[in-house]
């Protein structure tokens, strides 16, 4: 997604604006209905994300190296996943920041932090597009566990 110049990415409004907007509201609901929030499950989501990737679930469970059988139960929300196999999931859809957000969220678990120095690495990888293999290679080189172990 492109940022604009006021740190907005695709028109999306910043949390700040969203904030004072929800505060104003005569009611929570009146807002939420506004926006269209909605708790997305993460199966919902990552099948959201395939739909508008065109990519197929066979190919991102692979690319996530997740064992085929164990994968396709996250997918049909028969299971559920810890953060380092979402992360998985998000490198191998080739999300980018916004959405590994939103997968980490759906999934429950916590969001990247980029004062930790293992998730400012990742961070760092996602926004430039790594492969999970080159991910993994710049958490070993840089001494941190990989999302594989």
């Amino acid at each position: 997604m492109a940022e604009t110049g006021d740190g907005r990415r695709d028109g999306e409004p910043l949390t700040e604006e969203l904030l004072a907007e929800l505060l104003a509201a005569p009611d929570p609901a009146v807002f939420a209905d506004a926006h269209d929030l909605v708790h997305r499950d993460l199966a919902t989501y990552l099948n959201e994300l395939l739909l508008a990737k065109g990519r197929r679930r066979v190919e991102v469970v692979r690319a996530a190296e997740l064992n085929e059988t164990f994968g396709y139960q996250i997918f049909k929300g028969r299971r559920g996943a810890g953060r380092d196999t979402v992360l998985r999931l998000a490198i191998a859809l080739g999300c980018d920041l916004v959405e590994t957000r939103r997968l980490l969220q759906a999934a429950g678990v916590n969001e990247l932090y980029c004062k930790d120095r293992r998730d400012a690495i990742i961070i760092f990888c996602i926004d430039r597009g790594y492969s999970l293999r080159r991910v993994d290679d710049e958490l070993y080189r840089l001494g941190e566990r990989t999302l594989g172990e």
